[in-house]
């Protein structure tokens, strides 16, 4: 599926090239300790895990039990999941590469 057309412009562009440019955990701490609050943070690792969670056939509740999201964003993430960009399964995939390798 297609970028959504909507996000593209030159700041977000300038951001997601600025992430490129981070080479460890720790300098992902660093600049995202600036640039995002620890709720956002802790937000999008939160639908990270749910995402996870989701691709392994965990159930809802066990999912919001263990994770602390509600049933929104749970079913927001398998929306993505399902007929989003694709960007999930991307991270999913490659996450999971690197576990077996």
């Amino acid at each position: 599926m297609a970028t959504d057309e909507r996000l593209k412009d030159e700041m977000t562009d300038a951001l997601f090239e600025a992430i490129l440019l981070l080479q460890t955990k720790e300098e992902c701490y660093r600049f995202f300790q600036d640039i995002a609050t620890v709720a956002e943070l802790k937000a999008f690792a939160q639908r990270l895990q749910v995402a996870k969670m989701l691709e392994a056939d965990v159930t809802y509740t066990r999912i919001a039990e263990e994770t602390g999201a509600s049933s929104a964003t749970i079913s927001r993430v398998k929306r993505c999941l399902n007929y989003g960009a694709d960007g999930y399964k991307l991270v999913l995939q490659r996450l999971a590469e690197k576990n077996n390798s």
